[in-house]
């Protein structure tokens, strides 16, 4: 089974299951492909994380995010005019993409089938055009501006296409097949990767093609950070991701009696545990070299008990760092396969049309991941020489008694942490089915304010204000999401309705 959010990356890794492929295979294939008919969302301009469970053996989680210049400081960014925060369009956001790096990694230690078969479709797509679904063209449509401050962006991507509209990338597919023939190498350096230097530091960039080529092999096997929830292990992609914000939330709402507790209970719980779990993510995380400790101190049980004691059920509170007195966009995709191993797997260019900068030379549209870093001497966070940002993009996988037991995602940036909470809760506290689970109105204490969907009760979000949380009600979905289930002799799977997408197997 493959779930993923969008009808032709989903067909992809089907149809890569059919023919003989694993799990890995399959989730390259229906990658590749989301990155060209998906632009806004991902590409090989990004970056991916992965957790990987055999059916026999433990969970295996892949780095692969890229790294800021070697030439990078706060002080060079502060010279060059930036003091606040590093803008979503600058070329200082523009990390060195890992995704191409992982995807290599991941065929070359797990694969079977040849690379120019898991690229096919997407190059088909990107040489000869794809229809755009109706997601995809709202989405496109609000991000238009991004793309418009760019000229050799908006050639390619505006004016914004109608639902059903063809649209292609010939020069995507140039790099997907140079890649495919010649591995990472195609990209990371050569003439593609002076190309993208040149044209990056044409825009005040601090890029070499030394930062480049040292991406080449920069994806890495790390080991997964792991809690219990109510007798099942969740596993997540250690800092720099924010998946230790998941298992945060996770731990603080287990002190609760999750499936007894009403429709705003549960959101007034979820919104305090987030807030006390991205106040630390923001103050504390960042590179992995740079938060050491981090994961044992804040899942300890002092800290989770001191945490958990700060929520009071009649009123919203500010956070506060447990030790200290009281004072964007996305693709998630899993696969299982016909053995049993399954991918947890995401790929972003975090914000919609990531920087909105494209090389073009190359076609290779750039992240803005490194918007997430921060200008301030000393944080765990601040920008530096070839260190990675923290990242909002989080595969997660269940496992219990050492078996498989459900890869799952959420997409939509910031929010993604609390969303593996709330689905986890809804799953497994109230029983829900994956797709139920991922269809329930969504909320997301940020900014001051706790975002709601616009399904989300009128009575429930009055309760809520009268708690003390400023009400913010969306006029749009929050995020989406993807998940399989594997029980004995049968997969379940669940696919985001806010998105185009589908779960489907063999």
């Amino acid at each position: 089974m493959v779930a993923t959010s969008h009808p032709l990356a989903s067909a992809a890794g089907l149809s890569v299951l059919a023919q003989g492929g694993n799990a890995v295979d399959a989730a390259i294939a229906a990658s590749a492909v989301q990155a060209v008919v998906d632009p806004l969302m991902t590409g090989i301009g990004g970056d991916c994380f992965a957790l990987y469970a055999p059916v026999n053996g433990p969970v295996r989680a892949l780095n692969g995010s890229g790294r800021a210049p070697a030439a990078a400081t706060v002080e060079a960014l502060q010279a060059a005019g930036l003091t606040d925060a590093i803008p979503q369009s600058s070329p200082h956001a523009v990390t060195v993409p890992g995704a191409i790096s992982a995807w290599c990694r991941l065929h070359a230690d797990l694969g079977s089938l040849p690379l120019t078969r898991l690229f096919r479709d997407a190059v088909g797509y990107a040489r000869d055009g794809y229809p755009v679904t109706p997601r995809v063209a709202q989405d496109w449509a609000e991000s238009a501006a991004t793309v418009a401050a760019d000229p050799h962006a908006a050639a390619l991507f505006l004016p914004a296409p109608q639902a059903g509209a063809r649209h292609a990338q010939p020069l995507l597919a140039d790099r997907l097949e140079e890649i495919a023939a010649h591995g990472p190498a195609a990209f990371y350096q050569g003439d593609t990767a002076a190309r993208m230097v040149a044209h990056l530091r044409s825009l005040g960039g601090l890029h070499t093609e030394q930062d480049f080529a040292g991406a080449t092999d920069g994806a890495e096997w790390v080991a997964p950070i792991c809690a219990r929830y109510r007798g099942f292990d969740i596993h997540e992609c250690p800092p720099n991701g924010q998946g230790l914000a998941a298992l945060l939330i996770l731990r603080i709402i287990e002190g609760f009696d999750m499936a007894a507790l009403s429709t705003a209970d549960r959101h007034h719980v979820q919104a305090e545990a987030t807030k006390l779990a991205y106040h630390h993510r923001d103050a504390l995380l960042g590179d992995a070299d740079h938060c050491a400790g981090l994961t044992e101190t804040l899942l300890s049980d002092a800290a989770i008990t001191a945490l958990r004691a700060r929520i009071d059920m009649t009123r919203a509170q500010a956070p506060a760092l447990w030790d200290e007195p009281e004072h964007k966009d996305t693709i998630y995709l899993c696969v299982v396969d016909a053995q049993g191993n399954a991918v947890s797997f995401i790929n972003s260019i975090f914000h919609g049309f990531g920087s909105g900068r494209l090389d073009p030379a190359t076609g290779v549209l750039f992240q803005s991941r490194g918007a997430s870093f921060r200008l301030i001497p000393g944080h765990p966070n601040a920008i530096g020489p070839r260190k990675r940002p923290m990242h909002t993009i989080i595969p997660g996988m269940v496992t219990q008694g050492g078996r498989n037991v459900m890869p799952f995602g959420v997409m939509g940036g910031q929010y993604q942490a609390t969303g593996h909470a709330a689905f986890l809760s809804a799953v497994i506290d109230r029983g829900l089915s994956l797709q139920a689970a991922i269809d329930e109105p969504r909320s997301f204490a940020t900014d001051g304010v706790l975002q709601v969907e616009p399904t989300l009760p009128q009575d429930i979000c009055d309760d809520l204000a009268a708690r003390g949380h400023v009400i913010k009600r969306l006029t749009g979905p929050m995020g989406g999401a993807q998940a399989i289930r594997i029980s004995t002799g049968l997969l379940e799977g669940g696919s985001d309705s806010r998105k185009d997408g589908m779960a489907i197997g063999l």
